[in-house]
């Protein structure tokens, strides 16, 4: 008796260290994931026209490139997540690559188990039916098509901006979004470098959805942008 094969999500990854593509491969193989390794941007892109993968974990620093520019060589096509690995410090790459369609990123030296939760995270994401009604999270609950929003069951009034912006962040729940692309988002693109407007909107916005112990809905990424809670 033969039991039929399960295909297995595919994942692109990028990384011009071998010790690192050796991981990586293990680390995605153990959690049940197909690696498609390459060393470039070139064969990077390559790999992905062939095999049509359904995420991609890039390096910021390549031979020929960069994880900025192979980051949006794959947005040009392509919607699937993808996950940048940067170095400690090289926050401005960063801000570039989640520009450039990146969704996320992990900082080296990186655990497993992080990398692991946090590619699951942006798959689903990915494949969440994107008209979703009513949004819940520790206690929240976002009724998108009422504009209303209960904390523990009870009404919280939110401006139009803080709605407008906590729905941002709810749709892309899981996700890094970027202080730009929330400016964008909920402001306009004449608003996409004033952080301190995005700053006093969402410490509002915390005040009125967060509990007294500390943020659990909304993380800051310091320096980068914020992520609602998966």
């Amino acid at each position: 008796m033969t039991t039929a094969s399960v295909s297995r999500p595919r994942v692109l990854i990028c990384d011009d260290e071998p010790q690192i593509l050796r991981a990586l491969r293990v680390i995605l193989r153990d959690a049940g994931y197909e690696a498609l390794p390459a060393g470039t941007m070139e064969e990077a892109l390559d790999l992905a026209a062939v095999n049509r993968p359904d995420a991609a974990i890039i390096d910021l620093m390549l031979p020929d490139g960069d994880g900025v520019e192979l980051c949006r060589h794959l947005r040009e096509w392509t919607e699937i997540p993808l996950i940048v690995l940067s170095a400690i410090g090289d926050e401005d790459m960063k801000v570039r690559a989640l520009a450039a369609g990146a969704d996320d990123y992990v900082t080296k030296p990186f655990g497993p188990r992080e990398l692991i939760a946090r590619l699951q995270a942006n798959m689903r994401r990915s494949t969440r039916d994107s008209e979703e009604s009513v949004i819940t999270a520790h206690g929240l609950s976002l009724d998108l098509a009422r504009h209303m929003v209960t904390v523990n069951g009870a009404e919280v009034h939110l401006t139009p901006t803080e709605f407008d912006l906590l729905r941002e962040l709810a749709r892309n729940r899981g996700r890094l979004l970027t202080h730009r692309e929330l400016l964008r988002a909920v402001w306009g693109s004449g608003y996409s470098d004033d952080t301190q407007v995005l700053r006093a909107h969402m410490a509002n916005l915390r005040r009125k959805i967060e509990a007294a112990d500390g943020p659990r809905l909304i993380k800051t990424e310091s320096g980068v942008g914020y992520r609602f809670a998966s």
